[in-house]
């Protein structure tokens, strides 16, 4: 795995009523700090990708629909430089992804129905000074493709 990328197993608690399904706590290991929080919705088929950050790291899952969050390491330096990783997210696989600053990373909806994502940045978003820096979803520096893998 990527080094400092964390993955948390999401559990849900269900019962005739539904499930309740705790996604971050102050006392997780894999929690720092706490910038904001946000949901956005994808239609299946739609990449979100890429992007990284120098100055926050972003805690991901998806709580309806599935994602296939990519992480992709250009760190300088870094020991796990080059490697990239795939995680499935969301009704079928519930997990929170820690992805750190400058690793960068996207999602694409899979399956027949939107995705909804949920994100913990450890920092606000600053609309002044956004810490956002994207880059198409098919860029030649970037050694992934979006498609379905046969494997």
């Amino acid at each position: 795995m990527i080094d400092g990328v964390q993955v948390k197993k999401l559990v849900r608690h269900a019962d005739e009523r539904g499930f309740l399904m705790e996604m971050l706590r102050g006392d997780d290991g894999i929690f720092s700090r706490f910038g904001q929080a946000y949901v956005s919705l994808s239609y299946p088929g739609v990449v979100r990708a890429w992007h990284f950050h120098k100055l926050q790291d972003d805690l991901i899952t998806a709580v309806a629909g599935m994602a296939k969050v990519v992480v992709y390491d250009a760190r300088e330096g870094s020991a796990t430089r080059g490697e990239v990783d795939e995680f499935f997210v969301g009704d079928c696989n519930p997990l929170l992804v820690r992805i750190p600053r400058e690793v960068h990373h996207g999602y694409k909806a899979i399956g027949t129905t939107p995705v909804l994502v949920v994100n913990f940045p450890t920092e606000p978003y600053n609309a002044a000074a956004p810490d956002e820096y994207r880059f198409p979803f098919d860029s030649p520096d970037v050694p992934y493709d979006w498609d379905i893998a046969m494997r």
